[in-house]
């Protein structure tokens, strides 16, 4: 009984120091992956990212392969040294995000997960040629493959899925996806603001 209070405690004592991250002020970048953390313990699972998705508003095949995807892809990259993980558990660890930072991306995130205003403007400057403040899918299309550095197939997935999915998720009813849409992504506040539009959404179809 003992050891596996002791064992407990352990556990414990990791889920708190991950959920430290919380304390402080998250980075932009930080913000972006942390709506996805559901219980706010610091750890994203796979289960997590899926049900994230599922709130947003992705049906059941592509919340469950962005899931795979976005937690087989850059959870191995957030583990912290010596953190023992089990086989397909794939967690991403909210502190370490930005070492899941991948190449061939718009640059709006520095080095350090802060928001770079000067490179998220640049995205509609030399992008968006239909409207100043919105992107087409063909001139998606274009800065993806503007942004696409040689040989470096791990960042051309990475920005491909992201901005493939945001496009499929946010693109209005003539197919633009707007300016302050993607600002909201990059800030952190569009997942939550999209949750909270569907569940009242859903309060209301109730009351009809």
């Amino acid at each position: 009984m003992a050891a596996k209070s002791s064992e407990k405690g352990s556990n414990n004592g990791k889920e708190s120091s991950m959920a430290d991250v919380y304390r402080g002020e998250l980075t932009p970048l930080q913000r972006h992956v942390a709506f996805f953390d559901r219980n706010k313990d610091g750890v994203i699972y796979p289960a997590e990212t899926y049900e994230g998705f599922r709130a947003i508003g992705a049906g059941v095949p592509l919340s469950a392969v962005g899931a795979a995807f976005v937690n087989g892809f850059l959870g191995p990259k957030t583990i912290p040294e010596n953190e023992k993980v089990g086989p397909f558990k794939f967690p991403i660890y909210v502190k370490n995000i930005l070492k899941g930072k991948h190449g061939s991306d718009s640059g709006v995130y520095d080095a350090h997960g802060r928001f770079v205003p000067e490179k998220f403007e640049e995205i509609f400057k030399k992008h968006a040629h239909t409207r100043p403040d919105a992107l087409t899918a063909k001139e998606l299309q274009e800065l993806l493959q503007a942004n696409r550095e040689p040989k470096d197939f791990r960042g051309w997935l990475g920005g491909f899925t992201e901005w493939k999915v945001l496009y499929a998720l946010c693109k209005d009813k003539d197919g633009f996806l707007h300016k302050d849409t993607v600002k909201a992504v990059y800030d952190g506040s569009l997942f939550d603001k999209m949750e909270q539009e569907r569940k009242a959404k859903k309060e209301s179809a109730k009351k009809k």
